[in-house]
């Protein structure tokens, strides 16, 4: 009897190991998924565009007239408090785009976001020759640094997944070339933005731009760009305060600034 009640207390404790361990595993399971880090992190992306949806325009918007290489691209969108809600690339698997530009992307988004307002949209070219030495924003590059941690959070098989690791959190950084916008709805209501990089700056400026209306998130109330058509355009005046040098054809690239789509 002694030895059955053993054995049986034997079977209990390894069920229930067997059960925690379950358990951890679904746990672990769950962390690595979406939004996992912050559970009000879905609730704040419901009014923006989800993977499939970027994914959908960022392919549509690349394959068009954009200069540049023609290369593939990664794009980001974060909400207005910067929390990342979708990263996708165009290419066929995640070694098609620039490794590097995963990031710079989701830099680029959150730079359009955190200086933009309800009332005034400002693209990331429109801040390229503010920041030269010597120029009324120099330092602003180096003000809201990359959180490394959130940006080279593995696995690497995640890049560009429903469940990449950025997704859900705040991976700051500045950049100061083309391929980020702000992203406005039909009301007017400034959600967050999106930021794009793959090519020169100047072609992710176009792709960016034909992503965000692509999305339907064009309802942009003003910028500096002095087009009232395409109030954050990238501007390619030079000694406009808000310019950005050209990239690789300066008629080509004059040209697609001046046709994109205009904003709704």
């Amino acid at each position: 009897m002694r030895k059955t009640l053993v054995v049986s207390s034997v079977a209990g404790v390894l069920a229930t190991v067997a059960l925690i361990v379950t358990l951890l595993l679904v746990t672990d399971g769950l962390s690595s998924t979406a939004f996992a880090g912050d559970p009000l992190a879905g609730e704040r992306c419901k009014d923006l565009p989800d993977h499939a949806a970027l994914q959908v325009a960022l392919i549509a918007a690349r394959n068009q007239g954009n200069g540049g290489f023609g290369l593939d691209m990664w794009g980001t969108i974060v909400n207005r408090d910067g929390i990342v809600c979708a990263v996708a690339f165009t290419g066929a698997n995640r070694g098609d785009q620039w490794p590097g530009s995963r990031v710079i992307a989701a830099q680029k988004a959150n730079t359009a976001n955190a200086f933009s307002l309800p009332g005034l949209a400002i693209s990331t070219g429109n801040l390229y020759s503010g920041v030269q030495p010597g120029g009324s924003l120099f330092g602003l590059q180096e003000s809201n640094p990359v959180d490394t941690a959130a940006a080279y959070k593995g696995p690497s098989s995640n890049f560009g997944m429903p469940n990449d690791p950025l997704v859900g959190k705040k991976v700051g950084g500045v950049n100061v070339f083309g391929g980020g916008l702000a992203l406005y709805d039909a009301d007017g209501q400034l959600l967050g933005a999106v930021g794009v990089s793959g090519d020169s700056s100047c072609a992710d400026h176009a792709i960016s731009w034909r992503t965000r209306n692509g999305l339907g998130l064009d309802n942009v109330p003003g910028g500096l760009s002095g087009d009232p058509l395409r109030p954050d355009n990238i501007v390619y005046t030079a000694g406009n305060p808000w310019a950005q040098p050209h990239c690789i054809d300066a008629a080509t690239e004059d040209a697609i600034a001046a046709n994109l789509p205009p904003a709704s």
